[in-house]
């Protein structure tokens, strides 16, 4: 394949598709707008998937890299009610098939696997266009323009690439997560370390829940859900963190003081994180010579398949690229008629579970039932 693949976004999808068409030979190269690798602090932990994320890191050739990067017991699980009671407790014996990883320690090991350059930071879109004949024009907000035959938005949910396949914008989905860190959690923070445990830990009820992990170095990242118009939120001055931090621990008064330390006693100001999403089905008809892997083409609130997806989109769309190394056009549409049903059955899944369809799973007894049946399942 003599045509260049041009990457618009440096995160996990991207790199991963960066990195499977170096394995093939086929060159790529990535713009970021960030400045560098390191310009912003890169999320959490991620639960990698056997059936999915893993798979996208076989076929980078990274195993050996993944299995180091492994924090060893994080697959524990446990479910808490409101009150501190522990209903559900389940240890982590190395045989499950979503092993913890930190996203930043990831996404260098994708950075460190590709040529020098590869990544061109500080490359902001500011606008796309079709230029006819499957050739399409990218702009930069610094000044420049690329033209590429094969244009991948690997950009997120508010992508600059989107627009060239689908009208579709991300919408609010009724809920956000206010975000916040304790550091050094076993010394400082005891009774919250040791309800957290050693992996990760929901204590959940309808319209709000808290939700915790044990990261590397002693570190709790806590996440608290509430279900609330967006208004509701913009009441809340976040610039003021100890206002803000007391008006999100009042919505759990009542809750035990080891669960609302992880608002109250959070060693950063509380980050808002408002969750959008794409309509679950977003599909595009074929347009050549561009394409979407990741949120940028199927955003969901988050549901623990987001990056797993984003990594296995870059993969296949970077092995059916190698597979058809003399026609782009079907390289695009083996990996599209692939990829549509694949998104869609996680985001239908996904909100089963995550909006108790069967079962009331916005309640500890409820997600207690749903872990129990997947335990059966499998």
């Amino acid at each position: 394949m003599t045509t260049a693949v041009t990457i618009i976004g440096a995160g996990l999808g991207g790199l991963t598709l960066a990195r499977v068409l170096h394995v093939h030979g086929i060159p790529a190269t990535v713009y970021e707008a960030e400045p560098s690798p390191a310009a912003r602090s890169q999320g959490g932990m991620l639960d990698i998937h056997d059936y999915n994320g893993q798979l996208a890191l076989e076929a980078a050739d990274l195993m050996d890299e993944f299995h180091g990067l492994i924090l060893a017991g994080r697959q524990a699980m446990r479910v808490l009610a409101p009150d501190g009671t522990v209903l559900f407790d389940k240890a982590d014996d190395g045989t499950g098939g979503r092993p913890e990883v930190q996203r930043g320690e990831l996404r260098q090991v994708l950075l460190d696997s590709l040529p020098v350059d590869t990544v061109r930071w500080g490359h902001k879109v500011s606008s796309t266009r079709a230029l006819g004949g499957g050739r399409h024009e990218v702009t930069f907000a610094g000044g420049g323009t690329v033209v590429t035959s094969l244009l991948v938005g690997a950009d997120g949910a508010w992508s600059r690439v989107r627009p060239l396949l689908s009208t579709a914008t991300p919408a609010y989905v009724g809920k956000s997560i206010v975000e916040t860190y304790l550091f050094d959690a076993d010394t400082r923070h005891p009774a919250t370390a040791k309800t957290v445990g050693g992996g990760s830990m929901i204590a959940p009820t309808p319209g709000r829940e808290i939700f915790a992990h044990r990261e590397r170095g002693d570190t709790l990242h806590a996440y608290m859900g509430l279900s609330e118009p967006q208004d509701w939120f913009a009441a809340i001055d976040f610039t003021d963190a100890a206002a803000a931090t007391a008006r999100i621990a009042q919505e759990f008064d009542g809750w035990a003081p080891e669960l609302t330390a992880l608002i109250t006693d959070g060693d950063i100001a509380p980050v808002l994180r408002p969750l959008y999403a794409l309509p679950t089905g977003h599909r595009w008809d074929r347009v050549p010579g561009v394409t979407l892997v990741g949120d940028a083409a199927h955003l969901a609130a988050p549901n623990g398949e987001g990056a797993n997806l984003a990594m296995l989109d870059g993969a296949e769309l970077g092995k059916a690229l190698a597979a058809h190394p003399d026609d782009i056009e079907a390289a695009l549409t083996a990996y599209e008629q692939a990829m549509f049903p694949r998104s869609a059955e996680a985001a239908i899944f996904e909100g089963a579970e995550a909006h108790g369809t069967d079962s009331d799973i916005n309640t500890a007894h409820g997600l207690v039932a749903a872990f129990t049946r997947h335990e059966q399942a499998h």
